[in-house]
């Protein structure tokens, strides 16, 4: 028997397949429950920050004080962008705020000393960098296409309140900047999803952290990954009117069609992650008043009710666009967001790959079983019909 007609078992999508073992993340998708490195993120999220949560994913334990104020301030100063990168920025204006970004954090490379050190020492540190910049990246490009001068970052504001300092050119509320803080927070690791793969296969071939990161933003673009919160606002306004919203998702489900913002790979149950940015949400619509396309979603969740005993939910995508929405962000800068937010989680699945690959050089490398034509014959261009 050939290798072509062997039974080979195929797992499409690398379903149900442990690649390694890990410290980043605990996922239980039947009980809805997410862990950080051993903490839950109904914790973090109540109680903790993004500049925290990052310390614990990069370095496996929670900060002391000391430790925690040395940490922020490498973050704070070090969000300023070359001016070089500003003017590749410039150039690529037009373009989408993802392939901007890519484009910003490949050109960062350029001026990282360290770029081609991947120690776990040296990893962090360009991870702290990155971390750091990503969000002026989102924010310079949002304010270049719109003709307006860049913001400079300040060092006084947390990573969340500056990101919409940068964007708006006007310091936010507490509120406002918590929110995004929160947010930020709940994004921030989530197991060998398809952008934190990709950074993982990058690092195993020892490409260097902003490749590997690049390879996550460049996976995270893509719709079946990062792009239901973008999707969600696209359907409400779609619908236009509360009364609308049961019709339209019964004439999608008629026809075996998803309902954006519904359902997810792994839970079966609440997204332990979606319940702190509702309550944010219900907490900016009692200030900011209950727009249209709120209440739309509203009847949405009442519509999609009768799936629950399917494992079927709103996702943490579904409250995640509500929010942004609120705070006047575009919709297309709802994925860019996530980024900034999944970024050490990517940083972390990246060290530990560098870890396995510089000690046991494992390369990750799965097998396609072909199904082809065999041994055909080569007829010259003039001979073929």
């Amino acid at each position: 028997m050939s290798i072509q007609d062997k039974n080979v078992d195929i797992k499409r999508g690398l379903r149900g397949v442990y690649i390694d073992t890990t410290e980043s993340s605990f996922i239980d998708g039947i009980n809805g429950k997410l862990l950080y490195r051993g903490y839950n993120i109904h914790e973090l999220a109540a109680h903790s920050t993004f500049e925290e949560v990052s310390y614990l994913l990069l370095y496996g334990k929670l900060p002391t004080q000391n430790e925690f104020d040395d940490f922020s301030n490498l973050l704070s100063t070090n969000r300023r962008l070359p001016d070089e990168v500003v003017q590749t920025i410039n150039l690529v204006k037009n373009g989408h705020p993802m392939d901007v970004l890519r484009t910003g954090v490949s050109a960062l490379a350029a001026f990282s000393s360290d770029v081609t050190n991947n120690s776990v020492a040296a990893t962090i540190q360009k991870g702290i960098k990155l971390t750091a910049q990503i969000p002026t990246i989102v924010a310079t490009h949002h304010r270049l296409r719109n003709n307006l001068s860049p913001v400079q970052p300040r060092d006084d504001l947390s990573l969340a309140g500056n990101f919409l300092y940068m964007l708006f050119d006007k310091e936010p509320t507490a509120e406002e900047a918590k929110v995004m803080d929160v947010d930020f927070v709940i994004h921030a690791e989530h197991g060998s999803n398809a952008s934190a793969f990709a950074a993982r296969v990058t690092a195993s071939a020892l490409a260097d952290l902003h490749s590997a990161v690049v390879a996550g933003i460049a996976t995270l673009k893509g719709p079946s990954h990062g792009g239901a919160a973008e999707d969600v606002m696209k359907m409400a306004i779609e619908i236009q009117s509360p009364d609308k919203a049961k019709e339209y998702v019964d004439k999608i489900l008629s026809n075996n069609g998803k309902v954006p913002g519904f359902g997810h790979r792994v839970y079966k149950t609440e997204d332990p992650r979606a319940k702190y940015l509702k309550d944010k949400a219900k907490a900016l619509v009692a200030k900011k008043g209950t727009p249209d396309w709120y209440q739309i979603l509203e009847q949405l969740i009442m519509a999609m009710e009768g799936l629950r005993a399917k494992g079927v939910y709103a996702n943490v995508d579904f409250f995640a666009g509500a929010i942004y929405h609120l705070l006047d962000i575009p919709e297309d800068l709802f994925i860019p967001i996530f980024a900034i937010g999944r970024l050490p989680g990517w940083i972390l699945q990246a060290v530990e790959q560098y870890r396995d690959t510089l000690k046991n050089g494992t390369l990750i490398r799965p097998l396609l079983h072909y199904v082809g034509p065999m041994d055909l014959n080569y007829v010259p261009i003039s001979e073929r019909s």
